[in-house]
């Protein structure tokens, strides 16, 4: 029997790693045994739309089913915000510093409205030959802190405490946090839809 194979849009080994071990049947691969792969530019309007955007073009240039995810943080008291800027809400991409100053001054100007509700986002779509199969979303509600706390983690997981803890994500351990995160939950709804009859079906035909 042939061995299903998924293809991660995205060179992240940790995420990679992560899956697999959800999906033991599966051959898990990243973008990273696709050098040539171009970046595909997320010009969505939501996480679900970056997702199925960055899942069907992949799909268009390999063979075989891929699982593509956008992520990021919502603020109530900043109507959703940073939400699809998460990474970039500072300017730069992937400066967590300058983006948690940056939430963090927006927010003091705002104390009256404290405590500020918020929640992370995480959109996945499943795409083979262009075509979306499924989608999925999972979120981790909780507030934000306007004093930053923890080292572990990454992002605005310093300024983020979950409901349920005092504790903020990057006070958890990376093994705490992936049982609760938003990208956990719509992961799980990804490995429950792979392992059912109907998912596995829909993934083999389209």
């Amino acid at each position: 029997m042939m061995i299903p194979e998924l293809i991660l849009a995205s060179r992240n080994a940790h995420k990679a790693h992560e899956i697999a071990a959800m999906l033991p049947a599966w051959r898990i691969r990243t973008l990273a045994d696709f050098p040539d792969m171009p970046e595909v530019q997320e010009t969505g309007r939501s996480f679900a739309e970056n997702a199925a955007l960055k899942a069907r073009q992949v799909s268009t240039r390999v063979s075989g089913v891929v699982l593509a995810d956008d992520s990021g943080l919502c603020v109530d008291a900043l109507s959703g915000m940073p939400g699809i800027l998460s990474a970039r809400y500072a300017g730069e991409h992937g400066n967590d510093a300058a983006n948690n100053r940056k939430l963090l001054n927006e927010l003091a100007v705002l104390s009256g409205q404290a405590p500020f509700r918020a929640h992370f986002a995480c959109a996945m779509c499943l795409a083979r030959d262009g075509q979306a199969i499924a989608n999925f979303l999972g979120c981790l509600p909780g507030r934000i802190t306007l004093f930053p706390r923890g080292s572990n983690g990454f992002g605005y997981d310093p300024l983020f405490v979950p409901d349920g803890f005092t504790c903020t994500l990057a006070q958890l351990s990376a093994d705490q946090k992936n049982v609760i995160s938003h990208r956990a939950k719509a992961l799980e709804q990804v490995v429950a839809f792979l392992k059912a009859d109907g998912g596995a079906a829909q993934v083999r035909l389209c």
